[in-house]
């Protein structure tokens, strides 16, 4: 058992994000849906609860009502070694969703993902301030990340 696990809170679309998000990344799985029984303020047989297992790493989704609402302040970061990758999970998360700036998504039940690359990191952090500047203005500029635009704003000089 994994010694933190995300705790998410839906307004009863707790089974449909389980279902999204064990498609969406392979290697994923529903581990256990739980039921409200009855005298829950749900009916009796619905979907209290779905632990998910994405990439190894445990979620519950909880289906809490209308109370909390999912903010950016809480975003799942995907890491991603390709263009390929990231446009897999950027389009698989976006629909119904809304397309931010510099990677970040939110998909149709309210949650923020940020879509990056692990070489954005390495160009941010270049020893050179004037590649890094340059790499963080054409990332301001994209939406989805252009892994190719970063290499573009790293290399011009």
């Amino acid at each position: 058992m994994q010694a933190i696990t995300p705790f998410l809170w839906y307004n009863g679309q707790a089974e449909e994000a389980a279902n999204l998000y064990t498609s969406v990344f392979k290697d994923s799985q529903i581990v256990d849906l739980k039921r409200w029984g009855a005298g829950g303020p749900a009916p009796p047989g619905s979907v209290m609860s779905a632990t998910v297992r994405l990439r190894g790493q445990e979620f519950i989704l909880f289906n809490g009502g209308p109370l909390f609402q999912f903010t950016p302040a809480f975003s799942l970061l995907v890491n991603c070694q390709t263009q390929e990758e990231i446009d897999y999970y950027w389009d698989k998360l976006t629909p119904g969703g809304e397309i931010q700036q510099c990677g970040w998504l939110k998909d149709k039940f309210g949650v923020s993902w940020q879509i990056i690359p692990d070489l954005l990191m390495e160009l941010l952090h270049d020893k050179d301030p004037e590649k890094s500047n340059r790499v963080m203005q054409a990332m301001l500029q994209m939406k989805k990340i252009d892994i190719a635009g970063l290499k573009k704003a790293h290399q011009v000089g």
